[in-house]
């Protein structure tokens, strides 16, 4: 007799359409959230160290989500990915439910912030990396996913300015480019990381392979910036 074990087949990709539809109602913002889907799905599954087993240990990685707005892309990849079950979604913004129209860390399992106000994300990003260097730990990489028009604020700059000569090699900046942005900068998004010291890629946001390269690409000593270029789907 031969024993044959079955393992249940893992997230897919093709099954965040169907998540997000199940969230309704009002306040969507679903331009912004499906911007950052690709973005999303690409670190959770391929990226990030972290599960649903070891959102509390220390040697995570740190996924802080700055572009709160929006997150139903964020919460399909973390249902996808088992960080809370699909059951959830349905009641998405409604009175009682952990998924606001915001995300909540002390609701949401996974969260690492609470991203009700725009444009705290970076600087966020940057204490937690200095938090895990005062704790010794400089294994677990710190992400934070922006957007284009969040880089408007004077706390981004300051960021920016910051994290490059300081030499902060665990942080890591997703910037969601859907031409969103008031400003223009001179030579672009990128131009602005670059010139502070970072370590940058422009990528096509919606190319996973892609997405994948630059995320991984070796940037030792520097910070590291992916802008992801995209057009929103509707």
């Amino acid at each position: 007799m031969t024993n044959t074990t079955t393992t249940a087949p893992g997230p897919a990709y093709r099954d965040l359409s169907r998540l997000m539809s199940l969230m309704t109602g009002d306040e969507k913002h679903g331009p912004a959230a499906t911007s950052t889907l690709d973005a999303l799905w690409v670190l959770y599954d391929r990226v990030l160290r972290v599960t649903p087993e070891t959102v509390d240990a220390p040697d995570r990685d740190r996924f802080l989500l700055s572009k709160g707005h929006g997150p139903m892309a964020y919460y399909a990849v973390l249902a996808a990915q088992g960080f809370f079950g699909e059951d959830l979604l349905a009641g998405f913004g409604s009175y009682g439910s952990p998924l606001g129209h915001h995300p909540d860390r002390l609701l949401v399992p996974g969260a690492e912030i609470g991203s009700g106000s725009l444009g705290h994300g970076l600087p966020l990003a940057v204490g937690s990396v200095l938090g895990l260097r005062a704790q010794g730990l400089t294994g677990p990489r710190v992400w934070v996913l922006t957007g284009d028009a969040e880089l408007d604020e004077g706390s981004n700059h300051e960021a920016i300015a910051y994290a490059g000569p300081a030499g902060l090699e665990q942080l890591h900046t997703v910037v969601i480019d859907n031409a969103s942005a008031t400003y223009g900068r001179p030579g672009g998004i990128a131009e602005r990381f670059r010139t502070a010291g970072w370590s940058v890629e422009s990528v096509d946001g919606r190319d996973h392979e892609a997405l994948y390269a630059a995320f991984t690409a070796p940037h030792p000593g520097r910070p590291h910036a992916v802008v992801a270029r995209v057009a929103p789907k509707r």
